[in-house]
């Protein structure tokens, strides 16, 4: 009976141009807005090509000029266990490649986002996340370091497929630990205040089988304007968070879509399959790394004073090759995140029933992401989909549900342009 209603009204309702629907939002941003929109993101692709290029000049000058071999002397004097060598060669690694790309770090992360009215922090602010940064860097990579070399002396055939198996526990406990210990040292998270929209979050969640009983809300506003939200953790650590731009910028029908989509990732599963994405990945990487540095050792070993591949000093030349194999993976792992970023859309406006609100969200992301590039431009480089197929996807399915929204929703929206950002 209620789908016989609903075939009825949805032959009596008047048809809706999906077309003249998505092109009445894409001319939300028009003329400079548009321009600098293109132009940030544009000039993201050059970033990451020059970003590898400086990666590979550094280093190959730590192995060139006998930097990586003296801190490995360094660390096997300073201890008798071989095992801890690789966690106190580290230290002077890290900070020395930090130190070295900190120029390029401050342009691309401070001076290029806050030219484009991305960036809410001071220098000094900024350099202050940067160095909590580094504190985690100079806990964690010394302990992946111990167990990844540990693999190479122990397995010196088969290490590949072991510091695979290290290198996804490590990831996996990343996911499970980050919500709860990591985000915090960033920003403060506070419960949402109650209210009707806290409510159909949860309700969103619950129906969905989310194991959460609170929304907590992040203040990013201290870095950035941008909008942001997630459900992030594993099992017991599961939080779902917004930030509160998010909630200062936007109406409650695009929260909800906004919500919708990161509920989508944690019902689908992406968390656990994104991580088997990656496993599959450095299966490729480590494959490559324990097939082409010996090589590279054998013949610049002796010129850069490193013994070999279980050597420390040996890992600015892992560096290089893994620095050209995700350079040339980009399209590759973007796809993947793409794909993942699709079905959390689909899901999303099933969850939230936004579509306008949805195609909003989608707007506003146009700050930083471009609205309209090419097919083989959207295939390599873009990590989601462009706003185009975002706005589209939703006016498809809202033609598809006209007859289910309320009559004041169903016609055509005409949103004004939004006011300038930058």
């Amino acid at each position: 009976m209620v789908s016989t209603f609903l075939a009825a009204a949805a032959a009596a309702a008047p048809a809706f141009d999906v077309d003249a629907a998505t092109r009445a939002y894409l001319d939300m941003v028009q003329g400079a807005a548009r321009e600098r929109s293109n132009g940030y993101f544009e000039g993201g692709y050059w970033l990451l090509l020059w970003g590898t290029l400086l990666s590979l000049a550094v280093n190959w000058a730590l192995l060139h000029f006998g930097w990586s071999a003296r801190w490995s002397a360094w660390a096997a004097r300073r201890t008798g266990r071989q095992w801890l060598c690789p966690a106190l060669y580290a230290v002077p690694y890290i900070l020395a490649t930090t130190l070295l790309l900190l120029p390029w770090s401050i342009y691309t992360g401070f001076l290029r986002e806050k030219a484009y009215g991305l960036m809410n922090l001071s220098l000094g602010g900024w350099l202050g996340e940067q160095g909590i940064g580094l504190l985690l860097s100079l806990i964690l990579m010394p302990l992946v370091l111990m167990a990844i070399f540990a693999v190479i002396r122990r397995a010196p055939r088969s290490w590949w497929m072991w510091g695979t198996g290290v290198a996804v526990a490590f990831i996996a406990f990343g996911a499970l630990v980050s919500p709860v210990f990591i985000a915090p040292l960033f920003n403060t998270y506070t419960p949402m205040q109650p209210g009707p929209l806290r409510e159909q979050i949860l309700a969103m969640a619950h129906a969905n089988d989310i194991p959460a009983n609170d929304v907590y809300v992040f203040n990013a506003s201290k870095q950035t304007d941008r909008i942001s939200a997630n459900v992030s953790g594993l099992g017991p650590t599961v939080r779902i968070a917004l930030n509160d731009n998010l909630l200062g910028r936007t109406t409650p029908e695009e929260v909800k879509a906004v919500m919708g989509h990161e509920m989508g990732h944690y019902v689908l599963g992406h968390v656990v399959e994104s991580i088997a994405s990656v496993a599959l990945i450095f299966l490729l990487l480590f494959v490559l790394l324990w097939s082409l540095t010996p090589r590279l050792l054998r013949r610049f070993g002796g010129r850069w004073k490193v013994e070999g591949p279980a050597d420390p000093g040996a890992l600015p030349a892992y560096a290089v090759v893994a620095s050209l194999f995700m350079l040339l993976m980009t399209p590759v792992l973007n796809s993947l995140t793409r794909t993942n970023e699709i079905e959390a859309d689909v899901f999303g406006l099933d969850a939230a029933r936004e579509p306008d609100g949805f195609a909003r969200v989608a707007m506003r992301l146009s700050e930083y992401r471009k609205l309209e590039p090419g097919p083989l431009e959207e295939l390599v480089f873009f990590t989601h989909p462009s706003g185009y197929n975002r706005v589209r996807r939703a006016m498809e399915w809202k033609a598809r549900h006209l007859a289910e929204l309320p009559p004041e929703r169903r016609a055509i929206q005409r949103p004004a342009p939004l006011p300038p950002k930058f």
